[in-house]
């Protein structure tokens, strides 16, 4: 595929083969659980909200492996939720019955299909860099809107927003300060914690910048 036709429809990328070879690079694995589990509970016990949470929503799920991750740090009784533009992707995980998630929504970050204040928590991993920058503001109002009380997102940072080449196409991968992306459209937003994932320690991860959001008020 081009770059011009990226450009054009990069949710199509996601939708399509590209999506495919992203779900085939990206299976759950122990070792992919382990980590995300240990990432995950870094991140909400530095904010100190852990205890504070009993649904989850995860914008751009794949297949899981956040989600696992997740389950194990936050215990059975979690209910977890997936949002995920790739029917392939979302059809995965309606079969895991390990994962046991309460919904899957085959739905894109731009119109969540759920009530206002649906989940305690509404984060992204590795999402909101690959959404057109035209487009961010309306998939971080829908994020805002579903959830109850916190926002969650870990990306790739830049003090100035820029576009990446991303597995040699162009239009689907664009770096800024997303945690200030919030705040500049929220300003009430608080700030409970924010922080960086090393891939030296967690090799399974990016090198991800992430901040932790509550809505008050």
């Amino acid at each position: 595929m081009g770059g011009r036709a990226v450009t054009k429809n990069p949710l199509g990328s996601w939708q399509g083969t590209f999506g495919a070879s992203y779900i085939e690079r990206n299976r759950s694995t122990d070792e992919t659980t382990a980590e995300a589990s240990a990432v995950f509970a870094r991140m909400l016990d530095a904010a100190g909200v852990r205890s504070e949470i009993g649904s989850v929503l995860e914008v751009g799920a794949n297949v899981g492996i956040n989600l696992r991750g997740l389950r194990k740090a936050l215990g059975p009784a979690i209910h977890l939720s997936a949002l995920e533009p790739n029917a392939s992707a979302c059809a995965e995980l309606r079969r895991d019955r390990e994962l046991a998630l309460a919904s899957v929504l085959e739905a894109t970050a731009y119109e969540i299909p759920a009530p206002d204040a649906s989940f305690d928590l509404a984060f992204t991993n590795g999402v909101l860099i690959h959404i057109p920058p035209d487009q961010l503001p309306r998939a971080l109002a829908e994020i805002v809107r579903v959830s109850k009380r916190f926002v969650l997102c870990s990306e790739y940072f830049s003090h100035t927003p820029v576009e990446m080449p991303y597995r040699g196409e162009s239009g689907l991968l664009w770096k800024r300060d997303f945690g200030q992306a919030y705040l500049d459209a929220w300003p009430d937003l608080r700030v409970r914690g924010y922080g960086f994932t090393w891939q030296v320690e967690f090799p399974h991860f990016d090198d991800l910048n992430w901040w932790l959001l509550e809505k008050v008020g």
